[in-house]
């Protein structure tokens, strides 16, 4: 089920790809030659455009789908570090836990949110569980708080990583598709030429600007995705360092709490 929203999301922006190809760059009113859509108008670019053929089109779909995951990660992450400074929620939690005021905590995650603070939550929800039982002894006690833990966090990671690899793959297929483009573009241009038996340098230059669209069009999805791939991860990977910090600070805490040494 939760690969269904990213398959409709992809489904959508190819559709909507073709349509814009179809009915927008291939409008017959750019075309000299209305009936086939073969010769652009003088200066026309859509028209020129969709002589580049139904790559371009895919191209135009990956550029969609690429910007709508770069929309997605942006508010999913934003969401994920929380309402407010993180530094300060680390700082206010520690001081709650040390002085064992774990409702302060608790109000102060539920204010916080995000992936930290889920964590957090979890951690001091378990501790108040086992911090009083007598059947548990220290170990077992800390034992239990640290699989509170890392089950929340294995929850939150996935999702801070989720549609990156999305963003990945269109880097990497985007400049293969451009030049998918070009080459049949051209394959297509000296096969006319070949028909012909004659050179015509403006047929050439015709032939080849269509042909070079495709690598512009490859280039700006593989662009778009390379740079907002490198600006989430980083991103991700400074909330997972954070979580990581606060992770031991909240533990070493525990720790002096059930060794009685606060």
């Amino acid at each position: 089920m939760k690969n269904i929203f990213n398959v409709v999301v992809m489904v959508l922006a190819m559709i909507i790809a073709f349509l814009i190809f179809e009915y927008g760059f291939g409008n017959p009113d750019g075309f000299l030659d209305p009936g086939t859509r073969h010769k652009p108008k003088p200066g026309h670019t859509l028209a020129t455009i969709y002589t580049g053929g139904p790559v371009v089109a895919i191209i135009m779909g990956l550029i969609i789908i690429a910007t709508t995951f770069v929309i997605e990660r942006y508010f999913s992450l934003k969401k994920a570090v929380g309402k407010g400074d993180p530094k300060k929620f680390v700082a206010q939690i520690s001081e709650d836990l040390l002085n064992e005021r774990y409702e302060e905590a608790l109000q102060a995650c539920e204010v916080q949110r995000g992936s930290l603070a889920n964590i957090v939550r979890a951690g001091i929800e378990r501790f108040k569980v086992v911090k009083d039982d007598t059947e548990l002894d220290k170990e077992k006690k800390l034992s239990e708080v640290q699989r509170a833990i890392d089950e929340a966090t294995n929850l939150e990671i996935p999702l801070l990583e989720k549609n990156l690899v999305i963003l990945s793959t269109i880097a990497s297929i985007g400049t293969m598709f451009g030049l998918l483009g070009t080459t049949l573009g051209m394959i297509r241009a000296f096969a006319a030429f070949g028909d012909t038996g004659t050179v015509d340098a403006t047929q050439l230059a015709v032939g080849i600007s269509e042909a070079l669209y495709n690598t512009a069009a490859g280039l700006i999805a593989a662009i778009i995705s390379i740079v907002f791939f490198n600006l989430f991860s980083t991103k991700v990977d400074n909330v997972v360092y954070s979580i990581d910090e606060v992770i031991l600070n909240v533990t070493q805490i525990f720790t002096l709490h059930v060794s009685g040494n606060k």
